[in-house]
């Protein structure tokens, strides 16, 4: 029968048996009860007969992964906090984890204090998903973690999204950046046949011509200067899984005629090699090119273009999908409250005011960068406007369609729309009706004044 000082047991999973030896010890001077897996494998059946208060994972395990060993915890109780241990060089893809549900992750070697810290917060409010999630949309959270989806667009996207992942459908995601592609990318694959095989990203806009080719199909000892011992590429490592090519449209028409051959045939040859390699990938390609001009300006090849968008998705910009903006910013608030072991509630209504303003030209990811800022500058439990940056406070109001500045008439109606829109959390139906006037109403005065450009 369970029983600790404190009545609180943790399950430990890591293959390094003495880190796993180090944290028992540490845990149990703490006054923690601790069970210990050696693996994700092992984790699960762990996890369904012990039911343990809380988890601790190792990210980097032979067999599944952290990430995974999160995905199936959550799956059995999405109560049980989840903290994950990570490697410096990991620390993106354990930012990721707090996407599936995790509540912190700490870097290698941990610091105990830190650990203790993070413990005592995981069993306050680790059963807090995403913050202040409601009723209603918990099921949408669950189905889609990681993903806001407070508008008609992004269901109509999250609904082909579901469609196409148990294809074998090659995807082409495009959309400016920081509008969210790879959480599309790594919905479509989470959903796919393919959710336990090897998943890659390779970003073709990192590395030039001849490093991206032996990135993608590897090379043989002595196929250039500096290529001193044969490796495996991208396709033959995610052979049976996925690769997501991001900024597709970065690549040379050379590379592009190789990966139009792998597509056909799914044959290639490593840099310097004669053998010829089968693979079967399926692709998932991502751009913020607009990759029909660039065709006609024989920057990139019409016949990879199909092969690839088989099925497209276009991710719209933030300023086209406003009423998400409170969500997101809630969803950050939460996020890098936790990570950064501060109990800040809420945003006040004259802050979100001037996030509903700001047009956000970098997108979602200009909007996780902002609170994330205001988490870390904030005094007190809720983000007030002084946190946010001072462009924020710049008042620039002016009429798209003549680029005159607004009338004082006007002017006082976008802040009486905006104030509205911030208190209903962006549901236009709701302001529109607090407002006074129809639905159709508030959308012809949002497209005048700029807030958007189409429904």
């Amino acid at each position: 029968m369970k029983s600790s000082q404190k009545n609180k047991w943790i399950l430990i999973v890591d293959d390094d048996t003495h880190h796993r030896s180090m944290l028992r010890a540490n845990l149990q001077s703490l006054g923690y009860g601790v069970i210990e897996a050696p693996t994700g494998e092992a984790a699960i059946p762990a996890t369904e007969k012990e039911k343990p208060d809380l988890v601790i994972t190792d990210l980097k395990m032979p067999g599944i992964d952290g990430i995974e060993t999160l995905k199936q915890i959550k799956s059995i109780d999405k109560k049980i906090p989840v903290l994950v241990l990570t490697a410096h060089g990991t620390i993106p893809t354990a930012v990721c984890a707090v996407r599936f549900g995790a509540y912190d992750f700490l870097e290698k070697p941990v610091d105990i204090d830190a650990l203790a810290v993070a413990i005592e917060g995981a069993l306050k409010y680790g059963g807090i998903v995403l913050g202040k999630c409601t009723k209603d949309n918990r099921d949408e959270i669950d189905e889609f973690p990681g993903v806001i989806r407070k508008s008609k667009v992004m269901e109509d996207i999250l609904e082909v999204a579901k469609r196409v992942a148990p294809s074998e459908a090659s995807v082409l995601i495009t959309g400016e950046s920081g509008t969210g592609k790879e959480i599309i990318a790594d919905t479509i694959q989470r959903l796919s046949a393919r959710a336990n095989k090897p998943f890659i990203k390779v970003n073709c806009a990192a590395l030039h011509e001849q490093l991206l080719e032996s990135e993608l199909f590897g090379h043989e000892r002595g196929a250039f200067t500096g290529a001193q011992d044969k490796r495996k590429g991208r396709f033959e490592l995610s052979d049976g899984g996925t690769l997501f090519l991001d900024e597709i449209g970065d690549m040379t028409l050379t590379t592009q005629a190789k990966i139009l051959r792998v597509l056909q045939s799914g044959t290639f040859e490593r840099l310097g090699g004669s053998e010829t390699i089968k693979t079967d990938v399926r692709i998932i390609a991502a751009t913020n090119h607009n990759l029909k001009e660039n065709i006609k300006e024989g920057k990139f090849r019409n016949d990879l273009y199909f092969r690839l968008s088989v099925v497209p998705i276009h991710l719209p910009s933030l300023n086209e999908r406003r009423e998400e903006i409170a969500a997101f910013a809630e969803y950050f608030l939460s996020v890098f409250s936790a990570k950064n072991r501060r109990e800040i509630n809420s945003i006040s209504p004259d802050a979100m005011q001037l996030l509903y303003r700001y047009n956000w030209p970098g997108n979602v990811r200009e909007l996780e960068n902002v609170m994330e800022r205001a988490v870390i500058m904030s005094l007190g439990d809720i983000i007030v406007p002084d946190v946010l940056p001072d462009y924020f406070k710049i008042d620039n109001h002016y009429r798209k369609d003549t680029n005159k500045p607004l009338t004082l008439i006007e002017e006082s109606e976008l802040d009486l729309i905006n104030d509205m829109l911030a208190a209903c959390k962006g549901n236009r139906t709701q302001a529109a009706a607090q407002l006074g006037m129809s639905r159709r109403s508030l959308y012809n005065k949002l497209k005048r004044y700029g807030i958007i450009d189409e429904e």
